[in-house]
């Protein structure tokens, strides 16, 4: 896969590589794909949600992270977020013909949660779940709200996930993490009566 500046009309795709002290991690995302998934973190609830943002925003989503898991998640999974997040902003290069603005609500047995996104390239996070403190596997759920903010600066969005009905935290963050890849997936289609950006402005930066 390819990064760079995209087209309407191009292929919508972006490879992402971040290498630092702490992580070195692989991103490569195709943004009008099949759903299909390829992750290992070394977290495995981590994978999880990742493979399930992927099939419910029909994005194609090839992740590889080597990180200081002795330490602990913090690093693999805030990077991780960053790369996914420079990724969407790679692949939608001037972001002509999106229609910009998607929400979706999900429900997961108790829980509900509804996210919204606007891709304005003014970064904002509005997060308002409340997962219990206890470990999901190896997976810190306070962990969670790192990744989102990592996706919603680095990618541009202004990103609100909103917690309707409470309950167990392992629904709780898949719900979050399947609400805001349906809400991209809306937010990136593209929409044959735009010629550019959706703004008034002429441009989304």
């Amino acid at each position: 896969m390819k990064g760079g500046m995209t087209t309407a009309t191009g292929p919508r795709e972006a490879t992402i590589r971040r290498t630092t002290g702490e992580t070195d991690v692989r991103l490569s995302l195709r943004i009008d794909g099949e759903g299909r998934a390829d992750v290992q973190t070394g977290i495995g609830f981590f994978d999880h949600m990742l493979t399930a943002f992927a099939r419910h925003g029909f994005f194609d989503l090839e992740v590889r992270v080597e990180g200081d898991l002795h330490v602990d998640g913090h690093h693999t999974v805030e990077d991780t977020g960053l790369c996914l997040g420079q990724a969407f902003r790679d692949a939608l290069g001037d972001k002509g013909g999106i229609q910009r603005v998607g929400s979706a609500t999900v429900p997961m047995d108790e829980v509900l949660v509804h996210a919204a996104v606007d891709i304005s390239g003014r970064p904002f996070l509005n997060y308002r779940l409340e997962p219990a403190p206890q470990m999901i596997g190896a997976f810190d759920p306070v962990l969670a709200e790192e990744f989102f903010r990592a996706v919603a600066f680095r990618g541009g969005m202004n990103l609100h996930i909103l917690q309707w009905a409470g309950g167990n935290s392992h629904h709780l963050i898949e719900a979050a993490f399947k609400a805001t890849a349906r809400a991209l997936d809306a937010a990136t289609r593209l929409d044959h009566r735009l010629d550019g950006p959706l703004s008034t402005k002429g441009s989304l930066d």
